[in-house]
């Protein structure tokens, strides 16, 4: 009984980080059910997003003067941006386990992102980290019944791409957070919130240009409502990481968010949105691996 105290200040930042992680793990199924009402995830994504800068902008009015004097911060507008617009478009269209275990070869991307950009060094354990999310990623992309080139294991399908591409843009997108620390929270957060509104909108108008993706439907109280409960889902998702992560040990953080992808496989394979193969789950268990592995390290730093 005596420990019981001590363990309650951790008890509500760690459900705050899993809340979060459900939002983010569930997310595939708002987003299909929009574009069965004839929204794209790429225009979803834009509308969600604006209604988080207009609330942002409505409670912390300063944050805007922090984004447009801070030229470091437009990085993380475009990191944040390509993570949302790659993520949300990937989980609509793809298999939601495939795309969510491509999309957390995040700390490959991490280690390579964070010797550059933060001048880390490159040690043993992160080689190591490294080589076990490259092998998991080769085992998940390899093709079956394939010879010559064609039998490389690299991404072959849209969603696929989408899911690297969202992956290493979220590790850019938390190394500069780290290296932009010291700045206001409320810029941070307007510069993240703004990229998810800007890149979508630009891919989406770039794509709607060439017939690629459909333009905003007329609007209709169904699509729009979705659209209304997705912003606010974020918006306290957001709220949620913040207060969690703020509480809790980086690498604690790190271990608690990896129930994202619990939530996804679990979801998608309930509701029909993906599928789980012997490949599927080899290949998998060597990136969560890696993504372990990657929290050690950094308890073991602190």
């Amino acid at each position: 009984m005596p420990l019981a105290p001590a363990r309650t200040p951790y008890l509500w930042p760690a459900a705050a980080l899993v809340a979060n992680a459900f939002v983010w793990g569930t997310s595939w199924w708002p987003f299909r059910q929009l574009e069965a009402r004839g929204l794209h995830p790429l225009w979803a994504t834009v509308l969600i997003y604006a209604v988080a800068v207009v609330v942002i902008l409505a409670l912390r009015p300063r944050a805007l003067g922090q984004l447009v004097r801070t030229p470091a911060l437009w990085v993380l507008v475009l990191a944040s941006g390509t993570t949302n617009a790659a993520f949300n478009w990937a989980v609509t269209i793809g298999d939601v386990v495939r795309v969510v275990l491509l999309f957390y070869l995040m700390p490959l991307w991490a280690v390579l992102l964070a010797r550059w950009v933060l001048h880390e060094p490159l040690t043993r354990t992160a080689g190591a980290r490294v080589v076990l999310a490259l092998a998991g990623a080769a085992i998940v992309l390899w093709p079956d019944g394939r010879s010559g080139w064609e039998a490389l294991p690299l991404p072959r399908s849209l969603p696929d791409w989408l899911g690297v591409i969202g992956g290493f843009s979220f590790a850019l997108n938390n190394v500069m957070l780290r290296r932009e620390a010291h700045r206001p929270e409320e810029g941070r957060a307007l510069a993240m919130f703004c990229g998810g509104m800007g890149v979508a909108g630009a891919l989406a108008l770039a794509l709607a240009g060439s017939g690629a993706v459909p333009g905003i439907p007329a609007p209709a109280p169904a699509w729009i409502a979705g659209v209304a409960a997705m912003a606010l889902l974020f918006l306290v998702g957001n709220l949620a990481l913040q207060y969690g992560a703020a509480r809790l040990p980086a690498n604690v953080t790190s271990v608690v968010m990896l129930t994202e992808i619990l939530f996804a496989s679990v979801t998608a394979l309930a509701l029909g949105g993906g599928s789980l193969s012997a490949q599927l789950l080899a290949g998998g268990a060597l990136i969560l691996l890696a993504a372990l592995l990657s929290t050690l390290s950094k308890a073991h730093s602190h």
